[in-house]
């Protein structure tokens, strides 16, 4: 099954995201960029939420390494973005989330897409293991 043919019952969270009019581009839909900025508030508004993401002081950040989305149908203000988030790979020190656009209340997917965050000690950028913390919060995204 593709990402495409994904279902809101294959995400164990979502996070409505309202449009915004700044949103839609001259082609009268969302910009092919904001896809991206909608994957990166599901997930840190989660981690934030869950207490595992402190993004003025914590000693260990996530930094995203590897993206990419798919789209299939146009999204446009004032549409509700639905982001599902699932957790499809979890590493020692990387974590691969898998998220799906639902566009209010269809069932099939508007746009899919991947993100990878690799761990890292804030002083250092280098990389280290996922806090036990993070990892127990993010096997709640996984089915695991």
């Amino acid at each position: 099954m593709t990402m495409r043919d994904a279902k809101r019952s294959q995400f164990p969270h979502f996070l409505p995201i309202a449009t915004r009019w700044m949103d839609n581009d001259v082609y009268g839909h969302v910009n092919n960029v904001v896809y991206y900025s909608y994957f990166d508030t599901a997930v840190n508004q989660f981690l934030i939420e869950r207490g595992v993401l402190d993004i003025h002081k914590g000693e260990v950040v996530g930094f995203v390494v590897d993206s990419g989305c798919a789209y299939f149908r146009s999204i446009s203000f004032p549409d509700t973005v639905h982001a599902g988030i699932r957790v499809a790979k979890l590493g020692n020190s990387s974590v691969r989330y898998e998220i799906a656009l639902f566009r209010n209340d269809d069932e099939q997917p508007c746009a899919a897409g991947h993100f990878v965050h690799v761990y890292v000690e804030r002083a250092s950028n280098r990389a280290v293991p996922i806090p036990a913390a993070v990892r127990g919060v993010l096997a709640t995204l996984s089915g695991a």
